[in-house]
């Protein structure tokens, strides 16, 4: 069973987003905040799966609130929600530590599909929509003034093998473990296995925080 908490200034949205997931076998939903210190309090007693987490709202809005619920270390994951022409607040909340986003009008199956993909620990935005978010907002990356740190030399990096960067770097540029296999030439299997260590060895919660990695380190300059 999949808990979620719905984070949505908006009673009518919550309310529709609560019939709809409860309707599901595989769902239930624990709680609702009309506000994002609402949600860090509510995620905190509550440790549910899945926020639900909307992105304008009064007071603490969800891009903040996402960087405290996830900096608290709990399993708890972040599925945001925005709308196309607020793209760089979707950028936001994924540096902040969201799994992924939604938009606003997205159709039911997809908002149920996004859930239940964000609490089994995969991505929900896909790699190629990723890389043309960041390539779009790259502008707010963290800039090495001095430039001091050369490409691939970020300390972050040390703990990967020459594989894992190579594996690392074709996921800052978009390629699903089928390409990587093909192209590289390795198993399926193999690729998982390779992008699991890289997660757990870069502290990096999911695919997309990867990504983010992968430019910030300069592994992957935007086109």
């Amino acid at each position: 069973m999949t808990t979620v908490l719905i984070a949505d200034d908006q009673p009518l949205q919550r309310f529709g987003s609560r019939m709809l997931l409860e309707s599901q076998d595989d769902m239930t939903v624990v709680g609702e905040a009309a506000n994002g210190s609402e949600a860090v309090r509510l995620a905190a007693e509550l440790h549910p799966d899945v926020v639900l987490m909307d992105i304008r709202m009064p007071g603490l809005d969800g891009i903040e609130a996402t960087r405290r619920i996830t900096a608290a270390g709990d399993r708890t994951r972040i599925l945001i929600v925005t709308t196309f022409d607020l793209d760089e607040y979707a950028y936001a909340g994924l540096r902040a530590g969201a799994s992924g986003f939604l938009v606003k009008d997205a159709q039911p199956e997809e908002l149920l599909a996004g859930i239940r993909a964000v609490a089994t620990g995969d991505a929900v935005v896909a790699p190629s929509l990723t890389r043309r978010l960041l390539d779009a907002y790259v502008h707010h990356l963290p800039t090495d003034p001095a430039g001091e740190t050369p490409p691939g030399e970020d300390p972050r990096l040390a703990p990967l093998t020459d594989r894992e960067r190579e594996i690392l770097t074709v996921i800052g540029q978009g390629w699903t473990n089928t390409e990587i296999a093909t192209r590289l030439h390795l198993a399926e299997s193999t690729v998982k296995t390779h992008v699991g260590r890289i997660l757990a060895k870069t502290g990096s919660r999911d695919r997309i925080q990867a990504v983010i990695l992968a430019y910030d380190t300069k592994l992957v300059q935007p086109s």
